[in-house]
């Protein structure tokens, strides 16, 4: 069986998180690292792979995004994935959800794998949308906020946790399933790993390569624009009552004074 894994390079967690007052889009060129659910798929790609018992399956990680991009996807191979490939062109820089998808669509289209895994959401943006875009442009069934997954060879079973209780879906193959940070605990890399990741095929294709056209990619083929930025508006009054014994009859004055009671 093969797995595609898309994954994404985002900010590190650590860094500060601004928008770019000039593209008005968010600051990238800080530090890095792989978004904390696509090491849940990867993880659970892995585990597919190594539950087969055959030995022929392959695990490709696929991203759309800078060169440093790379990085994060290094970290994946690390882990035991079988190779990469990156979508890097300048001319995809500005990408929403709709150019993402259609970038995304059409290299894993050239990848023709039996399952696509994604993470949940992506820690930058929280969208947890990619995937469904992904899979209607696929024209695949697509299961997401997978909790445990099942693999048969002819189709994928997935359970996910809902407000009353679990459903189980079953989809047959090719298949998108996003999986949720409670289906696994990811693998640390070893030292192993992390050295031979550096000799496993990382290929970097450009958006034609992937039959992206120019006007469908970046601003351009994108179909959201952010008009402007502005501050948050200042705090309003504020007062701070210490409790000693009497804080509720305090907080009643200024409700009243405040005329909301």
């Amino acid at each position: 069986m093969k797995i595609a894994v898309c994954v994404k390079q985002v900010p590190d967690a650590a860094a500060t998180r601004r928008i770019d007052p000039g593209s008005k889009r968010l600051d990238r060129s800080g530090e890095g690292a792989l978004n904390a659910f696509d090491a849940n798929a990867i993880e659970e790609a892995l585990k597919i792979k190594e539950g087969s018992g055959d030995g022929d399956g392959e695990v490709v990680l696929v991203s759309l995004g800078p060169e440093k991009a790379l990085d994060a996807l290094r970290k994946g191979l690390a882990m035991g994935a079988d190779r990469a490939v990156l979508v890097s062109d300048e001319a995809a820089a500005g990408s929403d959800l709709v150019a993402t998808s259609y970038a995304l669509a059409k290299a894993l289209e050239r990848e023709q794998a039996d399952l696509v895994l994604f993470g949940q959401q992506a820690s930058d943006s929280d969208g947890a949308v990619l995937w469904a875009a992904v899979a209607e442009r696929l024209r695949r069934p697509l299961i997401s906020q997978v909790a445990e997954l099942t693999v048969d060879g002819r189709s994928v079973r997935g359970k996910r946790q809902t407000e009353f209780g679990y459903d189980t879906i079953e989809a047959s193959l090719p298949a998108v399933v996003a999986v949720s940070d409670a289906i696994n605990e990811p693998r640390y890399p070893s030292l192993k790993g992390i050295m031979g990741a550096k000799r496993k095929p990382q290929e970097q294709v450009s958006l034609a390569d992937v039959g992206v056209e120019a006007d469908r990619a970046g601003e351009t083929g994108s179909k959201t624009e952010v008009l402007a930025l502005g501050d948050p508006p200042p705090r309003g009054e504020a007062r701070k009552i210490e409790d000693d014994g009497s804080a509720a009859e305090k907080i009643v004055e200024f409700l009243q004074e405040k005329k909301l009671l």
